[in-house]
């Protein structure tokens, strides 16, 4: 999926309970983010698995929601260069406790990330997801990101996503 260049009109404010706050990264945050990867089924990872993404994000690019009550982290995203796009970012490792999804925190570092790129001047933002992410595949859209269609078996993959996000699939306002 790809942000299109133009898209300033798009709120990138999302609304944060009032239980849960946003921050940037801060040390010792690594524990957490390996038990929220691992839930939404990226397992394995630890700081060795972690090293290789720490060079490409981007300063105060890694967001995390927290939870005031508990002090506990329960959402995160990256901000990362990419070594895919000339001046380009990849947002990546979106991931959020399954006991606090629904209240939009994906959302919040979504767009927090989005915004990071935007603020920097980054012209071209991607990310990558898998098909079956269908909440992570619902925050990227309603952020304004799109599939990019770049093969009939591809956009008939992306039809049968909108259909089951109830989201309307429009490949010619995409622009893919």
């Amino acid at each position: 999926m790809f942000w299109r260049e133009g898209q300033r009109n798009i709120s990138l404010k999302a609304p944060l309970p009032r239980a849960y706050s946003l921050r940037t990264y801060r040390q010792g945050d690594e524990p957490r983010f390996f038990e929220m990867i691992e839930s939404v089924g990226w397992p394995g990872w630890d700081d060795e698995k972690l090293a290789p993404w720490l060079p490409r994000i981007l300063p105060e690019g890694w967001f995390f929601v927290f939870h005031k009550g508990t002090g506990e982290t329960v959402a995160t995203c990256m901000a990362m260069s990419s070594d895919a796009h000339p001046n380009g970012g990849e947002l990546g490792w979106l991931a959020c406790d399954p006991a606090h999804q629904g209240k939009g925190l994906g959302l919040t570092v979504s767009a927090a990330v989005t915004k990071r790129f935007l603020d920097a001047g980054y012209t071209t933002i991607h990310l990558y997801t898998e098909h079956y992410r269908l909440a992570a595949i619902k925050t990227y859209l309603k952020l304004g990101y799109v599939p990019w269609l770049f093969s009939p078996e591809i956009s008939e993959l992306w039809q049968a996503i909108c259909l089951q996000l109830n989201w309307a699939f429009k490949p010619k306002a995409w622009g893919s």
